[in-house]
């Protein structure tokens, strides 16, 4: 029997089912606990996007893990919660950077309240994250430590552009390394290890989530383009809005450069216009319109896939369990997102 679970995961054992969603109402449960506040408006501004839902990949993920130790070891659901809060922290100041309006499909905090608002409770829950992460000893703490300085140091990159000489698709892919495949890589590495697995399953998990990490924001990118709000639950096009090029602009980019002067008129006219002033609402249109039908869109999707092949191939030294099973299947969950 084939069982639908979260993320549009079809897991094929109905006890890893059921034992996955019960782990994710806890973390739910969790993450509400973690973000109260007696002050009721940090209590309304800390739980906005807690209340608007979420895929909670990351979380899904931890709990997978945990299935090759003990999966109901007292560290794994607050772990969970870490990761999500500590993911939660950086939306908010994210949709600052990026001037975002829509988050989830309900108004960003920014746009809601204000910029001051949103980046102070970002570091609010980074606050609650610690103060979790704390009982979980001093091994997680460096481990959070360390990926977050991943995290920071990709979303630095990403503002400071390639460096001089530099591939920017290989820039690119250097930076969601960073500022999203390290926290996913600790999903794994933090639900392997916290359930008691044995080193090389935390090292394996550690890897594969790294690598599914990498698939899942190129998904995220070419969702920002192909989709429309309800889908994505964001405003379509905010990255090309904001001058943001994620990996189709880029191959985009790099198929006129390498061209040159013969390069086909219909690719330099959008190149032309995703350079222009996208403010406007009309240009933003167009933009979106001819990327979407571009041949770029299909090589992003190439590399998308690549990445999840990548993750599935790692998990090859796993034992086979419904477990594995699940976590293969979600690299093809990542990959459909993509269309």
């Amino acid at each position: 029997m084939t069982v639908v679970g979260p993320f549009g995961l079809s897991v094929r054992d109905q006890d890893l089912d059921t034992d996955i969603r019960a782990g994710l109402a806890d973390v739910e449960e969790g993450l509400l606990e973690a973000t109260k506040c007696d002050v009721p408006f940090i209590n309304g501004a800390a739980q906005h996007l807690v209340r608007a839902g979420g895929k909670r990949f990351r979380p899904l993920l931890v709990l997978l893990a945990a299935q090759f130790g003990d999966p109901h070891a007292p560290g794994v659901v607050p772990s969970a919660v870490v990761v999500e809060l500590t993911h939660l922290a950086t939306l908010y100041h994210d949709d600052v950077m990026d001037e975002a309006t829509v988050r989830r499909g309900v108004p960003s905090a920014n746009a809601r309240w204000s910029n001051s608002v949103a980046v102070l409770t970002g570091d609010f829950l980074f606050a609650r994250a610690s103060h979790t992460l704390a009982d979980l000893g001093p091994e997680a703490v460096r481990i959070q430590a360390e990926a977050f300085e991943r995290l920071v140091t990709g979303q630095i990159l990403e503002t400071a552009g390639p460096r001089e000489g530099q591939d920017p698709i290989e820039h690119y892919l250097e930076v969601l390394a960073g500022k999203t495949g390290s926290l996913i890589a600790v999903a794994g590495r933090f639900g392997a290890m916290m359930s008691g697995a044995h080193e090389t399953v935390v090292h394996t998990l550690t890897q594969y989530g790294e690598r599914i990490g990498v698939a899942f924001q190129l998904a995220d990118d070419l969702l920002d383009i192909a989709s429309d709000s309800h889908e994505s639950g964001k405003t379509p096009g905010t990255d090309l809005r904001e001058g943001i090029a994620t990996l189709p602009v880029l191959h985009l980019r790099s198929r006129v450069a390498k061209a040159g002067a013969a390069a086909d008129p219909a690719d330099r006219h959008l190149v032309e216009l995703l350079d222009s002033d996208l403010s406007d609402d009309e240009r933003h249109a167009e933009a979106l319109r001819l990327l979407r039908a571009h041949p770029a869109m299909e090589q992003a999707r190439r590399d998308t896939l690549r990445y999840a092949d990548a993750a599935r191939a790692s998990l090859a030294p796993l034992p086979e369990c419904a477990a594995k099973q699940a976590l293969a299947a979600l690299c093809d969950a990542v990959v459909h997102r993509a269309g």
